[in-house]
């Protein structure tokens, strides 16, 4: 297939390089100089004026903004489609907005796909994400090879737009949740006294464990704050969380302080770094050193 693709960040990259070692055709567009070049090292080539009518578009980019921009936006995407081309969005957006691109597509002959990802920047590079998807049938059919290519397991969660974003609004509110479980654990645990290598070791194989722990945890030990997901990610999402819930008029304490520390981490100057340094936020507090501090 032909498919542009908007947004080669630390998801979006690996997901187009699954996609041309699936024998796809990739015509890509970022603003990263550094990562276009990734792209056409491997085959990929850069989407342009120039660039031919695609059969598919994928979308991942930051959020629900950005989103409606790429697609429908004075230069939207969505106008170098085929009749009948496919839309495959995996921002992690509010299910409305999902609904509301899913019927703009269909006004103008395209098909959607509601299909927020998961999985990390590893398995995006191994073709290996979880996917959850909503959408027409003839969405499913036509982006199957797409997701085929990208996902290891990919979620049917219905026949229109929307139940995709709301279930990963239900992974991210536990997602965001765990990181900061674990950075209060990791400061906690070194205020102890406790090695963190160790702790990492007793907790991965104990009950309190979690995927962001094992995940997350390395990063502080190593004192490795490199963005894969940055801080800023969180304010983002875990406030699409909270005005979901406020919409269905249901209180949910423990994501509002999750995302009240993320804020506060943010409003730090931590925002751009990897967001394991939220342990860093919570350790300041306290005065507790982490590893690869002075």
């Amino acid at each position: 297939m032909i498919v542009h693709f908007a947004g080669l960040g630390s998801m979006g990259l690996g997901m187009a390089l699954s996609l041309l070692r699936a024998g796809h055709e990739v015509h890509g567009t970022d603003l990263s100089d550094d990562r276009m070049a990734r792209l056409t090292e491997a085959g990929g080539r850069a989407l342009t004026a120039e660039s031919g009518p695609a059969d598919a578009l994928i979308c991942v980019v930051l959020n629900a903004e950005q989103t409606r921009g790429v697609l429908f936006g004075p230069d939207g995407l969505a106008a170098r489609l085929r009749p009948g081309g496919a839309i495959v969005s995996c921002a992690t957006v509010a299910p409305a907005f999902a609904i509301e691109m899913e019927a703009a597509a269909a006004r103008s002959g395209l098909l959607y796909l509601d299909a927020p990802i998961s999985g990390g920047a590893a398995k995006a590079a191994e073709g290996r994400l979880s996917v959850m998807a909503s959408g027409r049938r003839a969405a499913f059919r036509a982006a199957a090879p797409l997701l085929d290519a990208m996902a290891e397991t990919v979620h049917d969660l219905g026949d229109h737009a929307g139940p995709g974003s709301a279930m990963k609004a239900v992974n991210q509110l536990l997602a965001g949740t765990h990181i900061a479980a674990m950075a209060e654990a990791l400061a906690f645990a070194t205020s102890q006294g406790l090695e963190l290598g160790r702790t990492f070791e007793v907790i991965s194989a104990s009950a309190g464990t979690s995927w962001m722990f094992e995940n997350r945890a390395p990063h502080v030990i190593e004192g490795d704050y490199a963005p894969r997901s940055s801080v800023d990610i969180w304010p983002k999402d875990l406030g699409i969380v909270g005005a979901i819930a406020a919409e269905a008029g249901l209180p949910l304490p423990v994501a509002a302080a999750a995302l009240a520390q993320f804020r506060d981490a943010s409003a730090a100057g931590l925002g751009a770094e990897d967001d394991a340094a939220l342990t860093k936020h919570v350790a300041a507090k306290g005065g507790v050193i982490l590893p690869g501090e002075a």
